[in-house]
């Protein structure tokens, strides 16, 4: 058992109604908007759990692992834009949460953690269950405190919505001492105010504007950014206007559909495509909500002598490989009108895109034959076949993640989810539960993990199933962990300490209550998905993958497609 302090005196002005500081708390909570707090309770967070469950705009979700609370909570601030809450008491309970912590800051998530404690006067001592949470979270944070008063309540909660919130998004986490949670005070919510407008300055809009109607092999580098800001209508109008071709980041996929006359393809993977394809090439880069931990600029700049215009929310990190000739900061949308404005009627340069769709092919219509096990091409695929653009995958972290990173044929922002900053083994099928959640009656969800992922939060499935939600976990599994072998081989020409055997996955699933399905054949898959997406909750399907075909990802665009560079 905890030690407790002696209780914290209020200091609450005249006039507030008393109440516990945790169901003050729950207050502000309601104020943020939040709709979900994901997470496992615990002894420490008594007060708090019971003042949720008294909440009549807030679900609580328990889940079955701190690390899947923080995955959900992750996925939700990504599709809504609005901070997901998780929760998780003192000690394990904090540690287990800390992995979904650090994904949502290194992806730019905007994610509020809350953590239980012991009482305050045990802090000094060793303290069952005790560690100094706040201090161990600070490096995956951009803010987080410990809220040792009732009365910094209010101030609190709104900060660590402002911050996380904040271009650019990321992981705010408040401790709550039970001691302090069950004190009786008073106060009441901080209100939400506006979000201040950042105008580009004027004299660097005309920069840019020339600078890009001065060069003759423009390309447009679309990153995270542009979905997190919802400023793909703003890109597209651009690139319609202008002819700009543009290349999209593993979590800029989207952003203008993959079969738009002006998107170039999908980069992400280390050092490809430069020197001698398009990046090396381009005598301009306009790279817009680039986030430089989606793809390094070392990878498409080693030399750091490319141009650079550089559109995005706040000023660019300092990168020898990435100095931007002209930064052009606020809002993106409106600084992309305003740029299409400007060079309205002006001739802009642009790339031959033909090429590189033809490359595109190649690699993908060479998987798509009857072999089994069956090809990433294949149900790459037959997947698109049976979604609709408004649909969302989810990817977990494996060789899979480059397949869909690289490959799949994205129509619209933010229906592609990929942990690709911290790249989380074990994010897809939490990420999923957020997502089936948020788009409930709306969009079909379906996941793509590999085996190794699957089983690092195949707990959930009984969150999923009992949240009665619907969507598809596809497994595609070989035995081992693909992505490392694939280095291994290049390395070393063999592998070491990566296969392990898998359960009946489908008999694995029918345990929890959720449909289970196998691909027998490569002519399955797609009336396998199909039926999987009629289904009324979660299913899992089986699909044993052929990674043979994983040496594809390796090829440079620019040998499938020379043509282009002529």
């Amino acid at each position: 058992m905890s030690d407790r302090s002696d209780p914290v005196p209020s200091t609450a002005p005249p006039g507030d109604s008393p109440r516990t500081a945790a169901q003050l708390f729950v207050d502000c909570l309601e104020n943020e908007g939040v709709e979900f707090v994901f997470g496992i309770p615990g002894e420490e967070t008594l007060d708090v759990s019971e003042a949720l469950d008294r909440s009549q705009l807030i679900t609580f979700v328990p889940t079955r692992h701190e690390q899947g609370a923080a995955f959900m909570a992750d996925a939700y601030g990504r599709l809504t834009g609005r901070p997901g809450v998780c929760l998780a008491t003192l000690g394990p309970g904090a540690t287990n949460l800390a992995t979904g912590v650090g994904d949502a800051t290194l992806d730019h998530a905007p994610l509020v953690a809350l953590t239980g404690q012991t009482g305050l006067a045990g802090m000094h001592k060793e303290t069952h269950q005790f560690i100094d949470v706040v201090d161990m979270l600070r490096p995956m944070t951009k803010w987080n405190t410990r809220i040792h008063h009732p009365r910094m309540v209010a101030e609190a909660v709104r900060k660590a919505f402002s911050v996380a919130a904040a271009e650019k998004p990321g992981a705010t986490h408040l401790e709550l001492p039970e001691d302090v949670m069950e004190t009786v005070t008073a106060g009441t919510p901080l209100p939400r105010g506006p979000q201040a407008m950042v105008e580009a300055d004027p004299v660097s809009l005309l920069r840019a504007a020339e600078v890009i109607q001065g060069a003759r092999r423009p390309v447009v580098l679309a990153g995270n950014g542009v979905v997190r800001q919802d400023a793909a209508p703003a890109l597209r109008a651009l690139c319609d206007q202008t002819g700009l071709h543009a290349v999209a980041t593993f979590m800029g996929k989207g952003v203008l559909d993959a079969s738009d006359p002006h998107f170039l393809f999908t980069a992400g993977l280390a050092r490809q495509d430069y020197p001698q394809g398009l990046l090396g090439q381009a005598d301009l880069v306009v790279a817009v909500g680039y986030d430089m931990i989606e793809w390094p600029p070392s990878a498409w700049n080693p030399e750091g002598r490319q141009r650079i215009v550089c559109i995005d929310t706040v000023a660019p990190e300092i990168d020898a490989h990435f100095v931007p000739e002209v930064e052009l900061i606020g809002d993106l949308s409106r600084i992309l009108y305003q740029l299409a404005g400007l060079l309205e009627g002006k001739e802009v340069g642009s790339v031959e895109r033909r090429p590189y769709q033809r490359a595109f092919r190649r690699v993908l219509d060479a998987g798509t034959d009857d072999d089994f096990p069956v090809k990433p091409q294949r149900v790459l695929r037959d997947l698109r076949e049976v979604l609709a653009p408004g649909d969302v995958l989810v990817s977990d972290v494996g060789v899979h993640k480059l397949w869909v990173g690289r490959f799949w044929e994205a129509r619209e922002p933010n229906t592609v989810l990929i942990s690709n900053g911290f790249a989380a083994m074990g994010f897809g099928l939490p990420a999923s539960i957020a997502a089936a959640l948020v788009h409930r009656g709306r969009s079909k969800v379906v996941c793509i993990t590999g085996d190794g992922g699957f089983l690092m939060n195949l707990q959930e499935l009984e969150t999923a199933r009992r949240l009665g939600l619907p969507f598809v976990v596809l497994v595609w599994t070989d035995g081992g962990y693909g992505l490392i072998e694939m280095h291994q081989r290049r390395k070393f020409g063999r592998i070491a300490g990566t296969r392990f055997d898998n359960p009946d996955l489908v008999a694995l699933a029918r345990s929890f209550g959720v449909e289970g399905l196998r691909a027998e054949k490569a002519g399955d898959v797609k009336p396998l998905l199909a039926r999987a997406l009629r289904h009324p909750g979660p299913v899992v399907v089986d699909i044993p993958i052929d990674y043979a075909e994983n040496d594809k990802l390796a090829v440079d665009l620019w040998q499938l497609a020379p043509e282009a560079l002529s």
